[in-house]
């Protein structure tokens, strides 16, 4: 894994599908459509965060699906472009890697908002499709099953996440760099749910379909 590293970081082409990808990655399209529709920034309204499940909170039910693919959107096209582009198959999955990471830090630490953002999850999720699908599909039966048990959608994007390296371990062990790069998007998210973990542990935490109004409870990139 380490000698395909060193390939990729000599690759021209790498670097510009990375660069491009951090940038398009920090597009906040949840603060972007909230603006747009109703005038307020998301930052200020529930709890703060940019991303479908805030959005949908503000706007509704189909602007968070809106939100949700637009940076889902954000992790998939990269990772699908540099496979397609690679002229040495071998380093697909490096460069995947990377590209991917690239796009996910760009929405949680946006250039274009002080390097504050989002949570990981759409942008991750769209990154795993472009991989895997299946990875995915599991993941998402995780979340719906959560989801409908508990109604915390922050929960649901956890246990989802955690069971990403697991099934890309399972089904794509002659990959490491993906089941790596699964390992620590998950941990990447489990850090930025923090302040939902909190909540949840004090009962303050809203559930689907609860519209929150107001301060934000948490820091806007909490």
């Amino acid at each position: 894994m380490l000698q395909h590293l060193q390939a990729v970081l000599v690759e021209p082409l790498f670097w510009g599908v990375v660069v491009a990808a951090y940038l398009l990655g920090s597009i906040p399209f949840g603060l972007v459509f909230a603006k747009w529709v109703k005038g307020i920034d998301l930052r200020t309204i529930g709890s703060g965060n940019i991303g479908a499940s805030n959005a949908g909170r503000a706007l509704g039910r189909g602007w968070a699906i809106v939100v949700f693919f637009c940076d889902f959107a954000k992790g998939l096209v990269p990772v699908v472009l540099i496979g397609a582009l690679a002229h040495e198959r071998e380093l697909v999955p490096m460069m995947q890697l990377l590209t991917g990471t690239a796009a996910v830090l760009g929405h949680c630490y946006s250039v274009y908002l002080k390097f504050q953002g989002g949570k990981a999850v759409a942008t991750g999720c769209g990154a795993i499709v472009g991989v895997d699908w299946l990875v995915f599909v599991i993941g998402g039966v995780v979340w719906l099953v959560t989801r409908k048990v508990t109604r915390y959608n922050g929960l649901s994007s956890i246990l989802m996440s955690l069971s990403w390296p697991i099934s890309a371990w399972y089904l794509d062990r002659d990959k490491p760099e993906f089941v790596l790069g699964t390992a620590l998007l998950a941990l990447l998210i489990l850090v930025r749910h923090r302040s939902n973990i909190q909540r949840m542990l004090a009962g303050t935490e809203p559930k689907s379909g609860e519209k929150v109004s107001g301060a934000p409870e948490a820091r806007p990139h909490a």
